[in-house]
């Protein structure tokens, strides 16, 4: 891949002069009037945008390369990548699937020397250039398969890393690790011969059950969610914790950032406690949920549970510091367009459906409304059947 464009100087100014404008209208505006690439710095300009937001300080960068837009997709924030790389020092760390190299970028700042794998040459090229902007001389770039790199290297690492991919041929999802690629799993006792710590970034999708059947030497799962929306599963693994037994923790890194940890075997063990719809609705933060706490959150807070599938839980009292949504319950309401019609004259209010008869597109539908404003209604299966409880947000941890 030729670069040379990329460092010009007319070339980076007119990035930096356009980077709030429609790429679409540059591409118009000046075809044939530069003498660079002008397709190649409108793509910049596109890209930078999209990672405005997920990237701040890579996209506010002049000097780096932004890939085409599925791997833009696929790299880690830079919250989350931030995360990630908290606590960890050592002198020698290895991604094996680079990409863009967002996280190899993170995770190398505790690191005296990083290794960097990626299988699509043209992506090793951007990565090797910005990683050499961002962190001079930390980084052996490696343009091939990083589990290969890994079985024949002969040095030991303080960390390795992958992200394994999360999509298989014609695109299909995966839910299995070991259907992703690379194939950790069948890698598993090499790797850890390899390393004192293993890392591995998985998608949301993936069942979390069945990865820990895949890899049962596995010692911390952490579900992380940026504002109540999860992104990333991460598993653990270090020679020096061997002994210590599994652990499972939903993080959520909004403005306040809220933790919760539990043993699989703590919530096997416990009885749920339930009870019909009392002052509070609440609604465990998207990461507890995925993590499989039901009836951990409910004994850890002292809440009653609707049902063993509704995952909702009620209250008399508002719970205080609870990783949860809190809604202050005013009526329950029948699920008839006359009435709800009265109640809402503006056919405006947020409809949530938990283990309720229908999804929440098709109760919208049938009632005629749309989602707005600050009410809620909420459809879930109770101790005395399907019911639709109008209620306010009272708190959001």
């Amino acid at each position: 891949m030729d670069l040379t464009h990329y460092h010009r100087a007319d070339f980076q100014q007119f990035v930096q002069d356009h980077f709030t404008e429609d790429p679409a209208l540059l591409l118009f505006r000046y075809l044939g009037k530069t003498d660079f690439d002008l397709k190649a710095a409108v793509q910049q300009i596109s890209a930078r945008q999209k990672a405005a937001k997920k990237l701040p300080s890579w996209a506010s960068n002049s000097q780096l390369i932004f890939p085409a837009s599925i791997s833009l997709e696929q790299s880690s924030s830079e919250q989350t990548a931030k995360f990630k790389a908290r606590d960890r020092k050592g002198k020698l760390m290895i991604d094996l699937t680079g990409g863009f190299g967002v996280d190899s970028f993170f995770l190398s700042t505790g690191f005296e020397k990083a290794i960097y794998c990626e299988q699509q040459e043209e992506l090793a090229e951007i990565a090797e250039h910005n990683l050499e902007i961002l962190t001079t001389q930390k980084f052996k770039i490696v343009k091939g398969d990083g589990l290969a790199f890994l079985a024949q290297a002969d040095k030991h690492f303080d960390l390795i890393f992958a992200d394994p991919a999360r999509r298989g041929k014609d695109n299909q999802k995966l839910y299995k690790l070991q259907d992703c690629e690379p194939d950790v799993v069948s890698s598993w006792e090499m790797m850890k011969s390899k390393g004192d710590s293993i890392l591995l970034k998985l998608s949301p999708m993936l069942d979390i059950s069945q990865a820990l059947t895949e890899l049962p030497d596995i010692q911390k799962v952490q579900v992380i969610s940026v504002k109540n929306e999860v992104k990333e599963l991460l598993l653990h693994w270090s020679k020096k914790s061997v002994e210590s037994p599994l652990t499972i923790e939903a993080i959520d890194l909004g403005a306040k950032e809220s933790s919760f940890s539990f043993e699989p075997s703590e919530e096997e063990s416990i009885n749920s406690v339930f009870g019909d719809v009392e002052n509070y609705l609440i609604e465990p933060f998207s990461g507890i949920l995925k993590a499989g706490a039901f009836k951990t959150f409910g004994e850890r807070f002292g809440l009653s549970k609707l049902d063993p599938n509704s995952h909702l839980y009620t209250s008399f009292e508002s719970p205080s510091e609870t990783p949860a949504r809190v809604f202050k319950v005013i009526q329950e309401v029948q699920p008839k367009k006359g009435d709800i019609k009265k109640l809402f004259p503006a056919g405006k209010v947020n409809v949530i459906t938990r283990n309720y008869a229908t999804g929440s597109e098709v109760l919208k539908k049938k009632l005629g409304l749309k989602d707005g404003g600050e009410d809620f209604l909420i459809g879930t299966k109770t101790q005395s059947g399907f019911k639709i409880f109008w209620c306010k947000l009272a708190k959001l941890q």
